[in-house]
């Protein structure tokens, strides 16, 4: 096995992420505690997780999450489910399975660092660099051209990690229409699905939309239950599902037995939690807009389409890498910089951050960052 090389988020993460007086980056919803999951389950749920044995469970997921999880979709059944252990999980049993050395893999810049990593280690991988020009769109016809007889993969992450954009719907069918005409399995991750600031702007999800399509979705970052470690791939071709399993038998095995019965609870209340989730984010963007609207001349900002997470750029002459490090080491506060997100595909923008805004100290955090800039504004 190729050695993978320094995985720059979770080592930076590593370093701060549990530390820090603000975690001012997170990409994940505000979570919840044990107690107030239980509370939202039903007398039979609960008194199942409280006696549930201790025990391995099936490795494509137990029979009740995965029909859980296939509730959430429009056209799917359990079969057309397999469940990881997280969202990274997945996205490394995919990429095996679809993937040979003489394959080529189209991925969307920037991403989460593995999308690309993985199938760089594998074949030949090419960039699809969203429109920074173009509130960070996706052009089809650019996708189109860089297309090849031995593409067998695009990677789409929408709601998008870091800047929060979704892809135009007509855009959307339009790649899934291309996928289809080449015989190209699109891998969609959609992970922030749920938290659109507009539903009528909500993409299908790629399995239901195709035969070819793969839902990678996980509890942590709408659900915001990180702490679960439950994901998902769903999938209409049960002959590439079986092939990401025999990759799980090398890597977790089987879930947690308690962990998806969480999830089960989770997907049950799911517009609860939604719901939830969304009247947080509303009232931190009024916040992060009147922040952003005081220091103009330091940030470029706009609402992103969805998800709580957003890739502003730093405007001071000091530059985001230093603004950013100050912040984490003068007060606390931690941004994600833009070389966090560099990109070994294409060029990706090195005058941005990544900030959150789905945590209840999103205000509080703000405030600090205010406090911050006024003793030290460039």
């Amino acid at each position: 096995m190729t050695m993978l090389p320094h995985f720059r988020l979770e080592t930076y993460l590593s370093k701060w992420e549990f530390s820090a007086r603000y975690h001012m980056t997170a990409s994940d919803m505000e979570t919840l505690t044990l107690n107030e999951l239980l509370e939202m389950a039903g007398p039979a749920d609960r008194d199942s997780f409280q006696n549930m044995p201790l025990c391995y469970i099936e490795t494509f997921g137990t029979p009740a999450l995965r029909a859980a999880v296939a509730s959430t979709y429009e056209t799917l059944q359990a079969v057309d489910v397999l469940c990881f252990a997280g969202a990274e999980e997945g996205i490394f049993a995919a990429m095996h399975a679809i993937l040979e050395k003489d394959d080529h893999a189209l991925i969307v810049t920037p991403n989460y660092q593995s999308a690309e990593t993985l199938p760089m280690t594998i074949c030949k991988t090419d960039g699809i660099p969203l429109d920074e020009s173009n509130a960070w769109a996706l052009d089809v016809d650019a996708v189109k051209r860089m297309i090849t007889p031995k593409t067998k993969l695009i990677y789409v992450n929408f709601p998008h990690n870091p800047t929060g954009k979704v892809m135009d719907r007509g855009q959307f069918n339009a790649l899934i229409a291309l996928c289809r005409q080449h015989g190209i399995y699109l891998l969609s991750d959609e992970v922030y699905r749920g938290l659109e600031r507009d539903p009528g702007i909500q993409l299908p999800q790629a399995a239901d939309a195709y035969e070819r399509g793969l839902s990678l979705n996980v509890m942590s970052k709408a659900y915001g239950l990180p702490g679960l470690r439950i994901g998902w791939i769903a999938c209409r071709d049960h002959a590439l599902l079986s092939r990401m399993e025999r990759i799980k038998h090398y890597l977790s095995i089987c879930n947690a037995g308690p962990s998806e019965h969480l999830a089960i609870i989770a997907l049950k209340a799911r517009d609860r939690i939604l719901r939830r989730n969304h009247d947080l984010i509303a009232e931190n963007l009024r916040a992060m807009n009147t922040f952003f609207d005081e220091f103009s001349d330091l940030f470029d900002w706009s609402v992103p389409d969805g998800g709580c997470i957003a890739f502003p750029r730093y405007k001071g002459r000091d530059g985001v890498e230093v603004f950013c490090r100050r912040l984490a080491e003068e007060d606390g506060i931690v941004l994600l910089p833009a070389s966090i997100y560099e990109s070994a595909l294409s060029k990706t923008p090195a005058d941005r951050f990544r900030i959150g805004f789905g945590r209840r100290h999103t205000i509080e955090g703000l405030s600090a960052m205010r406090a911050h800039l006024m003793r030290n504004r460039p």
